[in-house]
């Protein structure tokens, strides 16, 4: 008799269990729909829609070198860029622990906008759902357990959308073409292997050097101060890194595939990230 009861109650609190993972699948999926169709409605039509080698030549040498590295002439413009990636993630900056995590990105370049739709396992059967975005001029960094209870929400603040402004213009690597004067960046000359590039999108700026190897690939990029978070109600911002390797040719483009990213912290590099694209897909100006 106890053990036909026991056996009743292990069963319905794996149902409650169940049916309570596959209700914060739902509701997540829900929040990503809205915050995608806020990205769709902020999109504009892209007036060149092809790349002319004539916009780079006033560009300073690495930076020429480079589109010629990974466009070829008459490239089309990417308007939409579709990909996933697997990788590991730091879930604490005092710990040297790394869990697995698979995302799919959305990145619109008019505007600058994206949407990193992850699932980082937190603990065995306990997932973390996250948003990393910036849309329509605003930042987002939101993160639930199950997709059920807020760990985390950063957002609508100047200091997170330069953060997150910050990361799309460092993850163009991707989508080359946003890089070309023509989509607004302005760049500015430092010496043969580097340049200075600055993406502005309405009140909020982003500056960023980029190193650049013999080939002209993009190597590495750095911020002189990137949004870590708040101290005491009050924004941190910190120095911050990118790496990229393992080019290869996608839609006639060279792109990374593999990278890292770091805060520069006084008592040396902290990478929090590490991952590979698996999938990417462009939609293209027309």
């Amino acid at each position: 008799m106890w053990l036909k009861i026991t056996v009743l109650i292990l069963i319905s609190l794996a149902v409650c269990i169940a049916g309570a993972i596959v209700y914060g699948t739902l509701r997540w999926q829900g929040k990503t729909k809205s915050i995608h169709a806020k990205m769709e409605a902020a999109r504009m039509p892209i007036k060149t829609a092809t790349y002319d080698a004539s916009e780079i030549k006033s560009l300073p040498a690495p930076v020429q070198r480079y589109f010629r590295a990974v466009l070829k002439y008459g490239q089309q413009i990417i308007d939409v860029a579709r990909f996933s990636h697997e990788g590991q993630f730091r879930m604490k900056e005092s710990e040297d622990r790394w869990t697995p995590f698979t995302s799919n990105q959305i990145a619109t370049t008019r505007p600058a906008g994206f949407v990193w739709d992850a699932r980082i396992r937190m603990a065995p059967g306990v997932t973390a759902f996250v948003h990393d975005a910036y849309v329509a001029g605003e930042g987002i960094l939101h993160a639930e357990a199950l997709g059920l209870v807020t760990v985390l929400d950063l957002r609508g603040t100047p200091a997170a959308a330069q953060g997150e402004l910050l990361r799309y213009f460092a993850e163009a690597a991707w989508y080359p073409t946003a890089l070309l004067p023509s989509q607004g960046v302005r760049w500015e000359a430092m010496d043969d292997s580097r340049a200075r590039a600055t993406l502005t999108d309405g009140a909020t700026i982003a500056s960023l050097e980029f190193n650049f190897d013999s080939e002209g690939l993009i190597t590495s990029l750095n911020a002189a101060s990137r949004y870590h978070g708040d101290v005491d109600g009050v924004p941190e911002f910190v120095p911050w890194q990118g790496r990229f390797w393992a080019y290869e040719n996608r839609n006639g483009m060279r792109i990374p595939l593999e990278g890292e990213v770091a805060w520069q912290l006084p008592e040396g590099p902290l990478p929090y990230w590490r991952g590979r694209i698996t999938e990417i897909h462009y939609e293209f100006a027309r």
